[in-house]
């Protein structure tokens, strides 16, 4: 089910809207993942214009794509498909000539017709740098390694001539409720699943709850997303197989590097350049511990940041064989019985992005993290191995903020606060004079709570 309307995407409206009404023609670069939303994007653009050219392009020879280009721009100016163009120089020249007035021409997919014609990011300079140009020239392309290959690299001959740049990024999840229609638990289960992919909240649209769109969306063998990892990882990614192995064994709970060097077979230096691009792809993140150093830590540790990603890691590629047969039923079970841990990982990681850049209680924080690693408490004097879920230190350091974060039903809160004060007692990075708050951020109202406790709920979370 389509939305009638764009969801939070008016930042990008409002630098694209901007940049078309300056008075010098523009270059606008769009790029993102498949399905985030770009030829949505574009399409809202240019159906607000009287006159837009808008083509999308494919896979067809060089020839084919040029005689479709110009039918394209034959709405614009009549009889321009009349003529046979012999390449694309002569083609943009001669719509150039022919325009009457400033237009739109948005090209999507623009990879697709690099692969057809190599040198036409060398044409679009060409035109570019003359700076006679009557129309506005949008490109767009969900392949984000091309895209930087083509035209954001240094070494391509578009680099640096773009008036706008703009990644197309994931929804924030406090849209979700709203797209759903549904109430704020039910809206970060959701998001635990679709993440902020808004094509996903369509497909999940189509279904009457979340586990019927689980079962036809993600684990039929000819549901729609079944074989989305693999697309994500072909448009990105030159070694596919090495990129899916290491979401794999990330996706199985393998996070440190050494680990996931002895299950590849590899050395662990030879996989620092398909972590860092799946890192710069945001299909994975890696995380050290509050305070440390990411440069330096020694102590990082592997996750798959994509929620969709994350499901299919873990339900579908351990029980492909079980799907392929039709067993579904087989599988959901494991996905209904591990789906409360499932959504508390991303309920964590909610709750750490509301805290980081955050004003709470008057205080301004900076970004949030986790911390592991070991305390002194007296009856320990080996030390104890602990876990925080969220620690953000004030911009100003003079404050400390720790949370716990809880997915269950009927916590007591006096029970947690009481163990996080524990912890809170021994920890190593508190500053002399930091005021430490503690606070708990639960999935519902908790059992026995006094007043003291500053508790965060989902409607707190995911609220606009």
């Amino acid at each position: 089910m389509e939305f009638n309307t764009l969801i939070d995407r008016k930042a990008e409206t409002d630098r694209i809207t901007d940049a078309l009404h300056r008075d010098d023609t523009q270059f606008i670069v769009i790029y993102g993942r498949r399905r985030i939303g770009k030829s949505t994007l574009i399409k809202h653009i240019v159906n607000a214009r009287k006159q837009a050219v808008y083509f999308l392009s494919d896979t067809s020879v060089e020839a084919v794509q040029r005689a479709a280009f110009s039918k394209s721009v034959a709405m614009v100016i009549d009889g321009f498909d009349k003529v046979v163009y012999p390449d694309w120089e002569s083609l943009f020249r001669s719509m150039n000539n022919q325009l009457s007035e400033r237009i739109i021409v948005c090209i999507d997919e623009f990879p697709y017709l690099v692969k057809s014609c190599d040198v036409l990011p060398s044409v679009i300079q060409k035109l570019l740098n003359e700076k006679k140009l009557k129309f506005d020239l949008i490109l767009c392309g969900s392949s984000q390694q091309l895209m930087h290959g083509y035209v954001l690299n240094r070494q391509s001959p578009l680099y640096g001539l773009a008036n706008e740049i703009i990644k197309m990024r994931p929804i924030p999840a406090r849209y979700i409720g709203e797209a759903m229609e549904c109430d704020a638990v039910q809206a970060v289960e959701e998001f635990a699943v679709w993440g902020g992919v808004p094509r996903y909240w369509e497909l999940r649209r189509d279904y009457p709850d979340m586990e019927t769109a689980i079962r036809k969306v993600l684990l039929d063998s000819q549901g729609p997303l079944i074989e989305e990892p693999q697309r994500l990882l072909r448009d990105d990614m030159r070694d596919t197989v090495q990129a899916s192995t290491l979401l794999t064994i990330i996706g199985n709970g393998v996070n440190k590097l050494s680990e996931i060097a002895a299950r590849t077979g590899k050395e662990a230096n030879s996989l620092s350049e398909p972590l860092a691009k799946l890192r710069d792809f945001g299909y994975i993140n890696r995380e050290v511990p509050f305070g440390e150093n990411p440069k330096k830590s020694k102590k990082g540790l592997y996750h798959i940041n994509d929620s969709l990603l994350r499901f299919h890691y873990q339900f579908i590629v351990p029980y492909r064989s079980i799907l392929e047969l039709g067993k579904v039923d087989t599988v959901m079970q494991v996905v209904n019985a591990q789906m409360p841990q499932f959504t508390g990982q991303c309920w964590e990681l909610l709750c750490r992005e509301y805290v980081s850049g955050n004003i709470i209680d008057g205080v301004a924080y900076n970004m949030a993290s986790r911390w592991w690693g070991k305390i002194f408490p007296p009856e320990h004097k080996e030390g104890k191995m602990v876990e925080l879920d969220v620690i953000a230190e004030s911009i100003d350091k003079k404050h400390l903020l720790i949370g716990e974060c809880k997915w269950t039903h009927n916590d007591s809160a006096d029970r947690l606060m009481e163990t996080l004060e524990q912890k809170a007692k021994y920890l190593p990075f508190i500053k002399n004079g930091q005021q430490v708050h503690l606070v708990l951020f639960m999935k519902e109202t908790p059992t026995y709570m006094n007043n003291e406790i500053k508790v965060f709920l989902p409607q707190d979370i995911m609220a606009e």
